[in-house]
């Protein structure tokens, strides 16, 4: 396709019509569409331009639309349609790659960020920005930790009715919400509701909506919640102290899946989940009560990133996503096995096990050898807590802890 692109003069324009109403269109792409000799998008997009005399090609699809231009060189100008605005969870830019050797121009169109604002007379600069159109997130965490939050709604599941019922489910039931419905139309809608409300009612789909937070709790920059914080009972727990350095040793970044497994009560995977808010963390625990009690930590932190796993591990991690990280706080002698799993899936994965006896440390030595880990290390944890003795204090020492380390992304992450 390439071979035949920037042969001939054709001028192919990526334009953003807003929101579908030709009202809402720049002076500059109504001209540009005026003069072109073949239009392509979506059917009602195409509709809004019945009076333009030009050929015209159907189709949402980037891959589609650059087969069918690269069997057209013939072709002056182009217009290919986008909604919205050509830089807001758009086609564009995968259609911008494909088009790479073309004479390609893009044209901003308003988006639906910019006229819901507008119309709810606030601002959208101080907004978290989010898209659940056909996207795996969590709404409710960027609500939860964000004052303003503006989201295009769609796909499977992800209605503005099924999300308010998801805030209204994690103890955000009285957030705000404006919900915007077939924007720039004569029949456009604007509700202001609570999500409480908003869970009772019925949304045209593909709607957008922005939601208030009075309350916001502030992002955590760092990990080590006290111990004092988690709900434990008679389950095994990772202390402060090595949970701290064992989270480090993940060396996480922004977006990654990670795996706890053997997660006990939590503790672990619940720091992860609230420093990683973009993430998806899953705790993997076969202990009926530790599971009672995992569940608990999780709702009481609100970690809604933070999927539940009920299973003995390996078998109960068949069916997990790829892991960029995968802490291992319990293995019950699985552990080499659990490492051949994680490494299935991503041959990249970093790994964090740790260790209290001398018979899991050998077997961690050993798995990690056998794997060839990249960057391997190995550190012993011995820490001493202050103990109220009387009027004095006496340090207590704790059981030493092994944390092994290894494997990890090309660049060294």
């Amino acid at each position: 396709m390439n071979d035949k692109a920037g042969v001939g003069p054709m001028k192919i324009y990526i334009v953003g019509i807003g929101m579908g109403n030709p009202a809402t269109l720049t002076q500059q792409a109504i001209q540009i569409i005026a003069d072109s000799d073949c239009l392509i998008g979506a059917q009602r997009m195409l509709d809004s331009f019945c009076d333009v005399n030009a050929a015209r090609f159907t189709s949402c699809s980037a891959e589609k639309i650059a087969v069918y231009l690269a069997k057209h060189p013939d072709y002056r100008t182009v217009s290919v349609l986008m909604s919205g605005d050509v830089g807001f969870y758009s086609g564009a830019k995968r259609l911008c790659e494909l088009l790479a050797g073309y004479d390609v121009e893009c044209i901003a169109g308003i988006s639906s960020v910019q006229y819901l604002c507008a119309k709810a007379k606030t601002s959208w600069d101080d907004a978290k920005l989010i898209s659940m159109h056909g996207r795996e997130q969590s709404l409710v965490t960027a609500v939860r930790h964000h004052a303003k939050v503006f989201a295009l709604t769609g796909g499977k599941y992800q209605s503005v009715t099924e999300l308010c019922a998801e805030f209204y489910a994690a103890g955000l039931g009285e957030v705000h919400v404006c919900v915007g419905e077939r924007l720039s139309y004569p029949d456009e809608q604007l509700t202001y509701a609570t999500a409480q409300e908003c869970a009772k009612r019925e949304f045209a789909p593909l709607s957008v909506m922005l939601v208030f937070n009075d309350n916001p709790i502030p992002l955590p920059l760092t990990h080590g919640l006290p111990d004092e914080c988690f709900l434990r009972g008679d389950a095994p727990m990772t202390k402060l102290e090595v949970r701290t350095v064992s989270i480090s040793a993940l060396k996480l970044c922004h977006g990654d899946t990670v795996w706890d497994v053997g997660a006990g009560t939590g503790s672990v995977c619940v720091e992860i989940a609230r420093i990683l808010p973009d993430g998806k963390v899953f705790a993997v625990e076969k202990n009926p009560a530790a599971l009672g009690l995992l569940h608990q930590n999780k709702a009481s932190f609100g970690a809604c990133n933070l999927h539940i796993v009920e299973g003995t591990a390996p078998a109960a991690l068949a069916n997990l996503p790829a892991p960029d990280a995968v802490f291992i706080g319990g293995s019950s002698g699985g552990l080499s096995d659990i490492i051949a799993a994680a490494m299935q899936k991503n041959p990249q994965v970093r790994i964090v096990a740790t260790a209290i006896t001398l018979e899991t440390a050998s077997a961690a030595m050993e798995s990690f050898k056998r794997f060839q880990l990249s960057d391997t290390n190995i550190v012993q944890l011995s820490v001493a807590r202050s103990k109220a003795v009387g009027g004095l204090h006496m340090m207590m020492g704790q059981n030493p802890v092994t944390i092994f380390s290894g494997g990890g992304r090309s660049n060294g992450q």
